[in-house]
């Protein structure tokens, strides 16, 4: 919260009967920022992360004085086993190709391998990143942030059958019938609406790659929803403060809420059958 540590000595005072002083709370402090940078700089060789999940939120912290809004770019690892695991928190400016490209290198430099695919929503920074760096890695679109597209493109009275028909292709029973209700959705959709049709097609065969593997894991691979899951669980627990103090700041914090354990994470739906994907 930005507090001094003469304010975390008095608000702890009644609770540890005045036995806490400054130089506690210092020691605390510091003990807690050494662990976020060893964790930051934490060797990933051994982590065997086989998926990666990409995607990024805004927060609002403190800057020259004034309130700033900064990317906080997170990137999650599907391990073997079907474990989901942070790998990295770092703030940054946006989500353009070059703050994207940092990210990558950073992972790689610490010894990640080519993942067998990458899990995004779409954005044209973090998708040309990619590319330049591992061109040949299989990609999925999340589904989630197309269907907000598509509603985007489309004037109000048209977004429930939007949504609707847009579900029912995406949670279809079998890769036949997803393909067949694509090709009637874009039929329908390029002579009542041509924008949303057209931002269907923008996506390509991105945005189902999920059918190539075990309908087991279509519903942890169309979406990015590991990761806003992550965005939602920290701005509820800063909710309360109007800005925070710094940008590092909100990184660590977001850090220090999974390595206390406060948000945990579940394997990924599907897991069983990860090792025949």
């Amino acid at each position: 919260a930005g507090m001094n540590t003469r304010r975390v000595r008095r608000a702890l005072a009644k609770l540890f009967e005045g036995h806490i002083g400054k130089d506690v709370v210092s020691r605390a402090w510091q003990k807690t920022r050494a662990a976020w940078q060893a964790w930051q700089e934490r060797d990933l060789a051994g982590d065997d992360i086989v998926r990666l999940i990409l995607d990024g939120t805004v927060v609002k912290v403190r800057l020259d004085r004034k309130a700033t809004a900064i990317s906080l770019l997170i990137a999650l690892g599907i391990r073997r086993d079907g474990q989901k695991v942070v790998l990295a928190i770092r703030n940054m400016g946006g989500e353009s190709e070059a703050a994207w490209r940092a990210v990558l290198d950073d992972l790689t430099s610490r010894g990640l391998a080519r993942p067998d695919l990458v899990i995004v929503d779409g954005g044209k920074g973090l998708e040309a990143a990619l590319a330049s760096l591992w061109d040949d890695v299989p990609v999925q679109r999340c589904t989630v942030h197309k269907e907000r597209n598509l509603l985007a493109h489309a004037p109000k009275h048209l977004q429930d059958a939007i949504k609707a028909e847009f579900n029912d292709m995406m949670h279809a029973k079998t890769a036949a019938e997803v393909l067949a209700r694509r090709k009637a959705f874009l039929a329908r959709w390029k002579l009542r609406c041509r924008a949303v049709a057209d931002s269907l097609e923008e996506a390509g065969e991105r945005l189902f790659t999920f059918l190539r593997y075990p309908p087991e894991q279509w519903r942890s691979l169309r979406t990015t929803n590991a990761i806003e899951r992550l965005h939602e669980e920290f701005k509820r627990r800063i909710k309360t403060q109007c800005l925070l103090p710094c940008a590092e700041t909100a990184a660590m914090l977001f850090w220090a809420l999974l390595a206390s354990g406060q948000i945990t994470m579940r394997r990924v739906d599907g897991w069983q059958t990860l090792e025949r994907s």
